[in-house]
């Protein structure tokens, strides 16, 4: 059936009315994706999703009543089937790295691009995990080192020993540049290993690729 007739279904809970008018404008401009509902705190955003059941929920860390974290963690165990995005205005790490393991697929920083956002909303619909694009490589490393796995399920990997170098250098902070004057390869040819590494990881960017090196024992921290 045509997505357009689907749209995924979202829940947002965040105590700043500024900030929770501005995202349901940016989601009327989406066709397949709409907001359902909207909480001020922790406790209403748990109340609201036994009301609409939606697909996707985004929801502030710090809030009043209950917080994030505890919102998740109450949502995770009644409704697994819902994606939940971790919003944040701060990197603060470990109040992320406690809502991943608490349930959360993923999470943005409040000035994330719009067009990011839209992407972590489609990518944690389909069952993926999105990390925020302007991660800090020191979350990076203490999510891959969490208790959080969102690679339990995958069948393991087989890279080839080139794909294993570019994964590496990758987490050691190197740009294609670097890289591509390190392995003696042209930046384009640096650049299709980077695809084809997230293709077979089903990871979105640098983040989801140093997470599962991490996780996967390609890379020690």
């Amino acid at each position: 059936m045509n997505q357009q007739y689907n749209p995924i279904r979202i829940l947002l809970a965040d105590d700043h009315e500024i900030f929770r008018e501005g995202f349901d404008t940016l989601l009327k401009k989406q066709n397949d994706i709409v907001q359902v509902g909207e909480a001020t705190n922790g406790l209403e955003l748990v109340q609201l999703t036994e009301k609409f059941n939606p697909d996707v929920i985004l929801t502030d860390i710090q809030m009043p009543e209950m917080d994030g974290i505890e919102a998740t963690k109450k949502i995770s165990l009644s409704h697994p089937h819902i994606h939940i995005i971790a919003l944040t205005m701060f990197e603060d790490e470990h109040y992320i790295v406690e809502m991943l393991e608490c349930g959360a697929r993923g999470y943005l920083l409040k000035n994330s691009h719009k067009s990011e956002v839209f992407e972590a909303i489609r990518s944690v619909y389909r069952g993926e995990t999105y990390y925020c694009k302007k991660t800090s490589a020191k979350l990076v490393q203490m999510i891959g080192s969490s208790r959080f796995d969102p690679f339990k399920h995958i069948t393991k990997i087989n890279f080839t020993p080139r794909e294993t170098d570019i994964i590496v250098l990758i987490c050691k902070e190197f740009s294609n540049k670097e890289m591509a004057d390190h392995l003696s390869l042209s930046i384009r040819t640096v650049e299709g290993y980077r695809e084809k590494i997230q293709e077979k990881m089903k990871v979105k960017n640098t983040a989801g690729i140093v997470v599962y090196a991490i996780r996967n024992g390609l890379f020690k921290v």
